[in-house]
């Protein structure tokens, strides 16, 4: 029987290690910055002094322009574990743009899993497909570079899983970890499951969107049939809940972070800018 693996792109394996390598470059530094406040080696802000605060920790230059005893703050140096989500089902082979959303899903992973590892927290990957492919978090180059170029096969056949991974993962997170989850969200059941990760550990959600997929949303009456199942349906675009206007919405409404990625347009640098923003205190909805 003929086999169904596919390249994601056409880059040798030295090519796309140095595409993911400047992407890491363009990302890096921002992408886990710790939410808890202590004593540390980054500063992060002044506050008023209060009975058995060190002297050492005193701010001075605040506090001579206050009038009142105030002490610096620093981040917490810790190793927040984070885990790559990444779609592997076939609709994510959509290419009208290369190297398409899985190609440029997998260039993204890679970039942001170097960045993390510079920032010393462990890497984690979970394949959300038909395979079972789980990385448990490392601080080890050699492992990432291997999950790295294994994901770069897929399968024209294989069925999304999102959801299900999830609700599966979430049981197994020891502590508090940085979820960051690459798909296109055609999965009906990943927006419940990311509510229930997103209740107890911090969840990004980028979403791939092929410029083709967008069509789909004024294209009235179609039929169709379902990539990864291969069910026929008869339906509306306006109706689609996979839709990027429909998805966004969602997200929005269940306060989760979300970014969004098309091939063959420009976004490193407001994905960049995201993901520092993301490391703030408050929770914004972003696109």
């Amino acid at each position: 029987m003929e086999s169904t693996l596919h390249h994601c792109e056409p880059l040798d394996s030295r090519q796309f290690l140095l595409a993911v390598k400047r992407l890491a470059d363009s990302l890096s530094y921002g992408t886990d910055r710790s939410p808890f406040l202590g004593q540390g080696i980054e500063y992060v802000q002044s506050r008023r002094y209060e009975p058995g605060d060190p002297v050492k920790s005193i701010d001075w230059r605040v506090t001579a322009r206050t009038g009142k005893a105030h002490v610096k703050q620093f981040e917490t140096p810790k190793q927040m574990p984070v885990w790559l989500v990444v779609d592997t089902s076939a609709s994510m082979a959509l290419a009208s743009h290369p190297p398409g959303k899985y190609g440029l899903a997998l260039q993204v992973a890679g970039g942001i899993a170097l960045a993390c590892l510079d920032r010393v927290s462990p890497v984690g990957v979970l394949g959300a497909g038909g395979r079972d492919f789980v990385v448990q978090p490392s601080l080890s180059r050699d492992v990432l570079l291997q999950w790295l170029h294994a994901l770069r096969t897929y399968r024209f056949d294989e069925p999304t899983t999102l959801g299900q991974r999830l609700v599966a993962l979430e049981p197994s997170l020891a502590q508090r970890s940085m979820i960051i989850v690459l798909s296109d969200f055609h999965d009906p059941d990943a927006l419940p499951a990311m509510k229930l990760v997103g209740a107890r550990h911090d969840c990004l959600c980028l979403i791939f969107r092929d410029p083709a997929e967008d069509r789909l949303s004024g294209a009235g009456l179609f039929r169709g049939r379902e990539v990864e199942t291969g069910r026929e349906l008869l339906t509306h675009g306006k109706r689609l809940l996979s839709t990027t206007d429909n998805l966004t919405d969602a997200l929005k409404k269940a306060s989760l972070d979300h970014f969004l990625i098309r091939p063959g347009t420009p976004f490193l640098g407001q994905l960049r800018h995201f993901l520092r923003a993301r490391g703030g205190a408050s929770r914004r909805n972003r696109q």
